[in-house]
C-alpha cells in the first residue's frame, strides 16, 4: 500500500496530462493503467489511424505523380505494411509517455483500478495480485471510452466479419469489399484509408448526409470528393436486416425509397463510443451518472463525491482527446490549488483527417440560423489559392460565419489540405475575441494555404480580392 497526493484511473490523453501537470505542481502521483500508456488515442485511435491516413495520402499522391513530372514504375499497395508502420508509430508514442512519467517521477500502477472508501483505489495486476493505494488529495477518473457495435441492427461485433476501428487497425490486408456503418469522423477516415488501398467502400449513414455534425457545405464537399474516388455513399439509409456468412456479410438497406442488398467481406461499425464506467466501483463509491451514462460533474469537474473528479470521454461529450487533455490540465490546477482557466467548451476544434481534411470551430451556419442570429458568411475556394494550385490540392474552401454588427467570428469551417492545422488561427482568434477586421490586419505570408483564411474574412466584409 502506498499513499499519493493524487491517483488517476486511466493513462489516456486526459489522465496522463492530468498526471504530468500535477507532478509539475509538486504533487505525488500514481496512475492506474492496465495497457500501455497513452490510452485509446495513442494505442487504438488517433495516432495509429492518422499513420494509416498518411499512408493513404501517399498512395493517392503517387498515382498522380506523372502530372508533376515524376515517373514511377508499377505501383502496388500493401495494407499490412502500412498497418505495421502505424503500430510502430503508436508504440513509439506510448513509450514517449512512459519516459515523461519517469522524468516527472510519476508512478505507473499497472493493472485495473476499483474505487474504495476514503479516496482509496484497489489495483489488480495481470497476475491477479491486488494492492490498495490511497490519495490524500483526490482521485481522478479518466477511464475513457470503448467502441460499441449496433446489436439492435444485427451488427454485433465479432472481430471477423463485423469489426470496429480496433480490428481495422490490425488487419493484415485491406478487404476487397467493405461497408462502413456510420459516417462521422471515424467512418470517413477509414473510408479514405480503405479506398486508397483498393477496397470497394460503401458508406451507410442513417442521417441525411455524411459528417452530420459539420457544416452542411463541409459535408457536401467531402461527399463530392469521395464520390470522385469511387466511394459509394448511402445517406438517409435504414438498415433493415443482416445475414452473416462464413466469409461475408449481406446487409439489407432502405435508401432513397429503394430496397438494396449489399454483399461485403467486412462491415466496419463506426457508430459511436460508450464510456468505460463498468467495474470501476462508481456505484459503491456513490458517484452519480447522467441520464446518458456519463459521470456527472460540476463546473470544476468534481463528482458529487468530494475529492473524486472525472475528466475526458467518461465525463461526457465532445469525446475528443484534446478536450480531455485540457480537462486534465485544469483539474490538476484545481487539485493543486493554483489559478486555473475553466475549459471553454464553446471553442473546441473538430478535426477529421480524411482527404480532403475537415476542421471546424464554433457554430455551423444551420446553428446560427436556428439561434436567429444576424450573421454574414465569407467563403473562399482553394481552387483560387496559389499555394493549393502548386500542390495540386484544390478541393475545398474556408468559410467564416461572422456577427453582422460587430464582426465577431461565430464559426469557421475549413475543408482542404492541412485544414486540421489551419483551424488554430481561428481558434486563437475566437479565444481572444478577435473580430474579422483584426484577422484581416494580420499579414498572411504568400503563397500559403492560410491566405484562404484571410480571403474568407475579406469576403465576409464584402472585400474579397482574389475570387
Amino acid at each position: 500500500m502506498a499513499n499519493f497526493d493524487l491517483i488517476v484511473l486511466g493513462g489516456g490523453p486526459a489522465g496522463y496530462v492530468c498526471a504530468l501537470r500535477a507532478a509539475q505542481l509538486g504533487l505525488t502521483v500514481g496512475v492506474v493503467e492496465r495497457e500501455g500508456l497513452g490510452g485509446t488515442c495513442v494505442l487504438w485511435g488517433c495516432i495509429p489511424a492518422k499513420a494509416l491516413l498518411e499512408s493513404a495520402s501517399i498512395a493517392t499522391k503517387v498515382t498522380k505523380a506523372k502530372e508533376f513530372g515524376v515517373n514511377v514504375g508499377e505501383v502496388s499497395f500493401d495494407y499490412g505494411v502500412a498497418m505495421k508502420r502505424s503500430r510502430g508509430v503508436s508504440s513509439q508514442n506510448s513509450k514517449g509517455v512512459e519516459f515523461l512519467f519517469k522524468k516527472n517521477k510519476i508512478t505507473w500502477l499497472k493493472g485495473t483500478g476499483v474505487l474504495g472508501a476514503n479516496k482509496s483505489v484497489k489495483v489488480t495486476g495481470a497476475d491477479g495480485k491486488s494492492e490498495t493505494h490511497t490519495a490524500t488529495k483526490a482521485v481522478v477518473i479518466a477511464t475513457g471510452s470503448r467502441v460499441k457495435g449496433l446489436p439492435q441492427a444485427g451488427l454485433e461485433l465479432n472481430k471477423t466479419t463485423v469489426i470496429s476501428s480496433d480490428e481495422a487497425l490490425v488487419l493484415e490486408q485491406a478487404p476487397k469489399r467493405i461497408a462502413i456503418v456510420g459516417a462521422g469522423a471515424v467512418g470517413c477516415e477509414f473510408a479514405d484509408v480503405f479506398a486508397a488501398f483498393g477496397s470497394k467502400v460503401t458508406i451507410v449513414e442513417v442521417m441525411p448526409r455524411i459528417l452530420p455534425l459539420e457544416d452542411d457545405d463541409s459535408s457536401a464537399e467531402v461527399a463530392k470528393a469521395f464520390k470522385k474516388r469511387g466511394i459509394d455513399i448511402w445517406s438517409g439509409a435504414k438498415l433493415t436486416g443482416t445475414k452473416v456468412g462464413k466469409d461475408s456479410m449481406t446487409l439489407s438497406v432502405e435508401v432513397g425509397g429503394k430496397k438494396e442488398e449489399l454483399v461485403v467481406d467486412k462491415v466496419l461499425v463506426a457508430a459511436g463510443r460508450a464510456p468505460n464506467i463498468d467495474n470501476v466501483g462508481l456505484k459503491e463509491a456513490g458517484v452519480q451518472l447522467t441520464d446518458r451514462g456519463f459521470i456527472k460533474v460540476n463546473d470544476r469537474l468534481e463528482t458529487n463525491v468530494k475529492g473524486i473528479y472525472a475528466i475526458g470521454d467518461v465525463a461526457g461529450p465532445p469525446m475528443l482527446a484534446h478536450k480531455g487533455s485540457r480537462e486534465g490540465h485544469v483539474v490538476a490546477d484545481i487539485i493543486a490549488g493554483v489559478h486555473h482557466h475553466p475549459v471553454n467548451y464553446g471553442n473546441i476544434p473538430n478535426a477529421t483527417y480524411c482527404h480532403p481534411e475537415v476542421a471546424s470551430i464554433g457554430l455551423t451556419e444551420a446553428q446560427a440560423k436556428e439561434k436567429k442570429l444576424d450573421y454574414k458568411v465569407g467563403k473562399f475556394p482553394f481552387s483560387a489559392n496559389g499555394r493549393a494550385r502548386t500542390s495540386g490540392e484544390t478541393d475545398g474552401f474556408v468559410k467564416i460565419i461572422r456577427d453582422a454588427k460587430y464582426g465577431e467570428i461565430l464559426g469557421a469551417h475549413i475543408v482542404g489540405a492541412h485544414a486540421t492545422e489551419m483551424i488554430h488561427e481561428l481558434a486563437v482568434a475566437r479565444e481572444n475575441e478577435f473580430t474579422v477586421e483584426e484577422v484581416d490586419l494580420a499579414i498572411h505570408a504568400h503563397p500559403t494555404l492560410s491566405e484562404a483564411v484571410a480571403e474568407a474574412v475579406l469576403d465576409s466584409m464584402g472585400k474579397m480580392l482574389h475570387a
